[in-house]
């Protein structure tokens, strides 16, 4: 086969939280380190407080730009109480990437043994855009770019990726 070509793609990253700001957002500093370092691009960043309709609507926001491509928030996938991530992401799916929370609990398993089914980390796809829910830790969301998305998100990845995919997540919206 030959060599792949590496295609980089628009991230938008957001950062949920009560308690965090610009100047202290570790979780989305990290991810955008990550991110930019892999070869993507940082398509729009944000923060808000815990509030679903609110983070459904960025999210909705974020999804009818064609300027992005994938959307990382962080923060918001506990059990607590203004835990709301998880379910603002599920208002907007068309489709969850199920498997997605499958892989980050057997990927946290190995670092943080059986606290990793505290987290509801998940994936979706809506408009075309690719969706992923992480914990608002700095190391899990280490764990979810190194361990599961820097290969995902890249198209050399073999024997599949997100990547190769991506033009037709939205197929059925040009369906005549």
């Amino acid at each position: 086969m030959a060599e792949r070509t590496f295609i980089p793609v628009r991230i938008a990253v957001l950062t949920v939280s009560d308690t965090r700001g610009p100047e202290d957002d570790r979780s989305g500093d990290l991810l955008v380190e990550r991110l930019e370092g892999a070869g993507h691009r940082l398509a729009a960043r944000g923060i808000l407080r815990d509030d679903r309709a609110m983070i459904a609507a960025k999210l909705r926001e974020w999804i009818a730009n064609p300027g992005i491509d994938v959307i990382l928030t962080t923060g918001g996938t506990g059990l607590t109480g203004r835990d709301v991530t998880v379910e603002a992401h599920r208002d907007v799916y068309e489709k969850e990437i199920d498997a997605f929370g499958t892989v980050f609990t057997m990927v946290s398993m190995g670092k943080i043994g059986t606290s990793a089914g505290q987290s509801r980390a998940t994936g979706g796809v809506a408009g075309g855009t690719y969706l992923f829910a992480l914990p608002g830790s700095t190391g899990a969301c280490r764990d979810a770019w190194d361990e599961i998305l820097a290969a995902q998100l890249d198209y050399r990845h073999t024997p599949c990726n997100f990547v190769e995919i991506m033009p037709r997540l939205d197929e059925h919206l040009r369906r005549k």
